[in-house]
Formats: structure tokens, C-alpha cells, sequence
């Protein structure tokens, strides 16, 4: 049995958690392969928001087995807070949330290296969540980590605390200052372990083979984006995870040749949270009109997300380096009103006109490119099918169906669960 994998294809917030949630009631298994806590995945039904920080996104449907993969870090306290926040949903987590034993943990130090590694870059800064995720994974990759199977080990006291006795050391070095009570931390931290004893652990590699072996539909849930991918994204400025297609490989343990369809979110537009180049950010009333009719605000800090035109040479790159073979558009609703509306399809560079994502794409070195669109003016926030789609917004599918070369499957008219049509 294959498995599927859906993962975004700008940078982040794509509206990948309302998609999952979407498309579960097809699978069996939902298992999230990367990211930690820095992810908010917001699901909306029934009159009701939920935003998910390390719990995959097929939660709430009754039948559906989630699995937090060993690719995933995992922040304790984070994590009991988001099932308090369940309490209410009487969801049976015996049954339907398994969590890796190699899933990495994050530290009340790591969020302290976190806090003091963004202070001290000053201007330069990436932007941080101050999750602790980048020096979680630096633990991981240095071979200094601590798993969520060792909170079981006769030696756990010992192992957290010789690595928070390091993390202390590293923090004499930085010379930003931040104010911390380590005592309180350690308290809800440990707390929090008590209680993650008692979910189910398991060799999530070894589940999901038995599983694909007795043909268990299984769908691998991504989080951030693609261009924030630590190889292939806009570094610096991205997250510390492989949030590639090839991320689902080595976050879950499944073979590539295991892999089928590659579902890509995408937005009608652009927006990007914290710092990095964005060539086609916007910094007028189109910008500002983007940002408040889309709600752009992140899900797991509350900034406000920088917005700008869709642009096709970073989708594009997307497309190719994941391999996608279906896309959803969301937020077509967001772009309702707009006279016109621009897509970037090439950067002006010091080379030249370039149609590839070059290797670095800071905004004083690129201009984008763009054609234009006639934008519409109905709402489509109460459309239900398609044949009730203005002409406009269908030229603009069909428009970008032929430039990225891959069928738009999906395109979602509001948040809601009930807003998404199928084409």
C-alpha cells in the first residue's frame, strides 16, 4: 500500500491543517513527519476554530489513527497544553494518537538558546518562533539530543540534566541578556513529562510498514513550508527541518518508492511570517487589503504576515522539488474585490531575466516581473460548486493550471471545513 503525502509549497501557512482535515475521513492513519510546536495548523467547523501546534490535523475525525512521527520535536509543555485544549471533544487518545519513541524533545534550555541566539543577531535576526526548534534539531543532528523513549530510561534524571547543565555553559557565551526563571520552567517541563508517559508510544517506523502491509491508507502531514526547507528554502531564513517530500521519508521511516501522490497547498496570493527576502512582497493598500481581509496573522505567535502577489518562479521550484502531482489553492475568496491581479512569472536580476529561483533572492538585487489578470468582484465565500465561479476567478485557475503544469484539485473558498470545492 502507498502512501500519500501533503506538504505547503510557499512559505507556510498555507492552510495545510484545514486540508488534512479535510481529506481524513479518506485515510487511516494521519502522521505528522517534521516541525515542533512552531506549526499552527488552524481547523474550522461546526462553528468552532482549533489551531493544532504538534497533534496532526486529523484529530477530530472519529476513525483516523495520528501519528506524531520521529522527524517531529516535541515540546512537553506544548503539548499537554494542546490536549487540555481537547478536553472537551471527549477524543479517545488511547486510540487515536501514537507518538514515536525517536521523536526528539525540546528542552526548557533549548527555548532559552533559542531566545538568546535571536537576541544577540540584532537586525540581522531570522525570526524566530522561540520554540527551541533550531537548537533541538542542532542537539539532533550533533548527537547530544534526548528522546521521547529515554523519559522511560532508569538514567532520564541524569541524561536531562547533563544536557541542561551544557545548554547553561553555551548560554554564558551570548552576550544578549534575557530574563528567564529556570526552576519554574524545569517544574512545568517535568510536570509535563509525567504526563506524556502515559500516551501511547511506539516504533512509529515499525507501525507504519505492519500498517502499509495490511492496506491501511496513511496520509503524512507536513508543516511550515517548502521554502522554508533548511537545504532548499530561502536560508538563512528558514526553519531547522526537512519540510521537503524527501522529509517524509526520513520523518517517518517510508521508503520513497512508498510515496504516491504529493498533494501542494498553495495560496491564490503570497505572505510570508518574520524575517527573509520576498520579492513580491507589497507595501501599498493592495498589501494592506490582503492582510486584513485574509486574516493574516500566524497561528503560533500572532504576528502579522507579510502579503504580497502570487509568485510562480518560487511555486514552480516548489512543484519540481516536491514533486507534486496535484495542487489546492486556498484563500481565492481573499482576492475578491481586486481590479487586478498581478502574478509574478520571471525575476529581472543582474543577469538577466530569470524564470529559475536563483541562489540567492534578497529583494535589493530582484525585481519581479509580472503579468496581469482582471481581477472579480463577487464573494465566493457562500459558493458550494464550481459552476458557480465567476468567469474571472476561473480564467485565473485555468491561467495558473498552464503555467505550473499541474492540475488544481482543490480550491478552497474560506476557512471552514465546509468551504472547500472540489473540481
Amino acid at each position: 500500500m502507498t502512501v500519500d503525502l501533503l506538504l505547503g509549497l510557499q512559505w507556510g501557512d498555507e492552510g495545510k491543517g484545514k486540508i488534512v482535515d479535510v481529506l481524513t475521513s479518506s485515510y487511516d492513519i494521519i502522521a505528522r513527519f517534521q516541525g515542533g510546536p512552531n506549526a499552527g495548523h488552524t481547523l474550522e467547523f461546526e462553528g468552532n476554530k482549533h489551531v493544532l501546534h504538534t497533534i496532526p490535523s486529523g484529530i477530530f475525525h472519529p476513525k483516523a489513527v495520528n501519528l506524531i512521527g520521529n522527524g517531529v520535536v516535541i515540546d512537553p509543555v506544548i503539548f499537554m497544553q494542546e490536549i487540555e485544549n481537547l478536553a472537551p471533544y471527549n477524543i479517545n487518545f488511547d486510540e487515536k494518537l501514537l507518538i514515536s519513541k525517536k521523536a526528539h524533545l525540546i528542552l526548557p534550555t533549548h527555548r532559552l538558546l533559542d531566545a538568546a541566539s535571536e537576541a544577540s543577531k540584532g537586525k540581522a535576526k531570522i525570526g524566530s518562533t522561540l520554540k527551541g526548534i533550531g537548537p533541538t534539531y542542532m542537539d539532533k543532528t550533533g548527537r547530544n539530543g534526548i528522546r521521547v523513549g529515554d523519559i522511560f530510561a532508569s538514567n532520564w534524571d541524569e541524561k536531562f540534566q547533563k544536557l541542561t547543565n551544557k545548554h547553561l555553559e553555551i548560554l554564558k557565551n551570548f552576550d544578549a541578556i534575557i530574563e528567564y526563571n529556570l526552576e519554574e520552567m524545569e517544574r512545568v517541563f517535568l510536570r509535563s513529562i509525567d504526563a506524556l508517559r502515559k500516551f501511547n508510544m511506539v516504533d512509529s517506523e515499525h507501525y507504519l510498514h505492519q500498517a502499509q502491509k495490511a492496506g491501511k491508507k496513511i496520509l503524512a502531514e507536513g508543516a511550515q513550508g517548502s521554502l522554508l526547507d533548511v537545504d532548499f528554502g530561502t536560508y538563512p531564513f528558514v526553519t531547522s527541518s526537512t519540510t521537503t517530500a524527501a522529509g517524509a521519508c526520513t520523518g517517518l521511516g517510508v521508503a520513497p518508492n512508498k510515496i504516491k501522490d504529493v498533494f501542494g497547498i498553495f495560496k491564490a496570493y503570497t505572505t510570508r511570517v518574520g524575517s527573509g527576502p520576498f520579492p513580491t512582497e507589497l507595501f501599498d493598500e493592495d498589501g494592506e487589503t490582503m492582510g486584513r481581509v485574509g486574516n493574516e496573522f500566524g497561528a503560533t505567535t500572532g504576528r502579522s504576515r507579510r502579503c504580497g502577489w502570487l509568485d510562480l518562479v518560487a511555486l514552480k521550484y516548489a512543484i519540481k522539488i516536491n514533486g507534486v502531482t496535484q495542487l489546492m489553492m486556498m484563500k481565492g475568496d481573499v482576492l475578491s474585490g481586486f481590479d487586478k491581479i498581478k502574478v509574478c512569472t520571471a525575476y529581472q536580476t543582474k543577469e538577466g531575466v530569470q524564470d529559475y529561483l536563483p541562489y540567492d533572492i534578497s529583494t535589493e538585487d530582484i525585481q519581479p516581473l509580472y503579468e496581469e489578470l482582471d481581477g472579480w468582484e463577487e464573494d465566493l465565500t457562500q459558493l458550494n460548486e464550481v459552476t458557480q465561479f465567476p468567469k474571472n476567478f476561473l480564467d485565473y485557475i485555468d491561467y495558473l493550471e498552464k503555467a505550473l503544469e499541474t492540475q488544481i484539485k482543490i480550491v478552497s473558498v474560506g476557512p471552514d471545513r465546509a468551504q472547500t470545492i472540489y473540481r
